[in-house]
């Protein structure tokens, strides 16, 4: 039985609700397209901190994994499909925290450590997938790493076993020890040139429907989260943005929605200020 190439066989995950991605025969996912080359787009044109894109193309590492089959067979990745050597996933996109056993040691210690969940062998160790999604982090311990939201990896098969729920075993994990210095609360400075223009708002109630709604759209994002925070933002200050009306709290709600899906405040802070900039505020 032939075995199914890599767009096919990431047409039946992006069917079953898992977004993919192609990847090279190096186990990283294709680079910038033009468009995005030299941050043009508005976000970081680098693997490791893909930014806002509205193009097609699987130009930003995992944030352009997506479900979308019209997407995925688009003309825009054929190039990237034909030279792909196997298909990667978003496993936060897919609701789901990868721990990435990286050699027989680490294996070990995972059996005597977590509970029993989905197990994928890998070529040095093995995969232990859990249903529900964190932060990622690499190196959490000697051959362990932890991937799940803002992170990819390359898809093994399904596995062996029942998905168990992620437990705080693997959440600890990811918890780094806590500073002594004191942190000062993190505020939302917004420089809206003052907010001396006219008011189209004829109630509060205009302003608080359109940041449910930018809520609602970054929350019900699947895919290409990055992408979908900065348009959100963008869209926002574009209509809300000039008028003074915006306060702390009606940002600290886009950015709270936008945290929840993954981003951390550094990439929610760098999305509003490119969208200031774009808009020249």
């Amino acid at each position: 039985m032939t075995q199914p190439t890599p767009l096919r066989r990431a047409l039946a995950l992006a069917a079953h609700g898992v977004p993919v991605l192609p990847l090279r025969a190096e186990k990283v996912p294709f680079g910038n397209c033009p468009d995005c080359v030299d941050n043009t787009c508005g976000g970081r044109p680098n693997m490791k901190n893909p930014g806002p894109c509205t193009c097609p193309r699987p130009c930003h590492g995992w944030a352009a994994a997506t479900t979308d089959a019209r997407v995925l067979t688009s003309p825009a990745w054929a190039s990237a499909w034909r030279r792909a050597a196997a298909v990667a996933y978003h496993p936060g996109g897919a609701g789901v925290t990868v721990v990435d056993l990286d050699n027989p040691d680490a294996v070990d210690w995972a059996r005597a450590t977590l509970p029993t969940t989905l197990t994928v062998p890998t070529t040095r160790g093995e995969h232990w997938i859990y249903q529900g999604v964190m932060r990622s982090v690499n190196a959490v311990r000697a051959g362990v790493d932890i991937k799940s939201t803002m992170s990819y990896t390359r898809w093994l098969g399904y596995g062996v076993g029942d998905t168990a729920a992620l437990p705080d075993a693997v959440r600890t994990l990811a918890v780094k020890e806590p500073s002594t210095a004191r942190r000062a609360p993190q505020t939302v400075t917004v420089p809206m040139r003052g907010g001396q223009a006219q008011c189209p708002h004829r109630t509060p109630t205009y302003l608080d429907r359109g940041i449910a709604m930018a809520v609602q759209r970054i929350s019900g994002a699947r895919s290409a989260v990055h992408a979908t925070v900065y348009r959100t933002f963008l869209a926002v200050l574009s209509t809300h943005g000039r008028c003074g009306c915006l306060t702390d709290t009606h940002i600290g709600r886009l950015f709270t929605a936008a945290q929840a899906k993954g981003e951390s405040p550094r990439h929610c802070t760098d999305a509003w200020t490119n969208a200031l900039t774009v808009l020249g505020m």
